[in-house]
């Protein structure tokens, strides 16, 4: 093989690697969720006193309120949370998850996926 093929070739492969590399490494979901909810809440933390506090991985504008009246209705409701994103995505509380809340206990939850990402969200109880 000649040298100007060989130097043809071996850019052409890192042309096509090095955008390949980065959809593998940067596509995806975010961490899941809080999988362990915390079982000794803070003695200060109510959900249905002082409402919910909420944290988003990756966060880009994402913003979620679960309301004292969602949490004691206490049946699936489907949120949006886009926030001041550009794009949306949901997350699904079920009758089980406001149950966990209503005993002041935190829940996770992963958001559909938008532009190839979702995210973990978590949800306490304010203090």
């Amino acid at each position: 093989m000649k040298r100007k093929t060989f130097i043809q070739k071996t850019v052409g492969a890192l042309l096509l690697a090095i955008p390949a590399y980065s959809l593998i490494n940067c596509s995806s979901s975010d961490d899941g969720p809080n999988d362990n909810p915390n079982p000794n809440p803070s003695s200060s933390a109510d959900c249905l006193q002082h409402g919910t506090s909420t944290s988003i991985s990756n966060n880009h504008g994402h913003t979620l309120t679960v309301s004292v009246a969602d949490i004691n209705a206490g049946v699936d409701k489907t949120y949006s949370i886009m926030g001041s994103a550009d794009h949306d995505h949901e997350i699904t509380i079920t009758a089980a998850d406001f149950n966990t809340l209503k005993n002041n206990m935190q829940i996770g939850e992963n958001s559909t996926p938008v532009q190839s990402h979702s995210h973990a969200v978590t949800i306490s109880c304010a203090s």
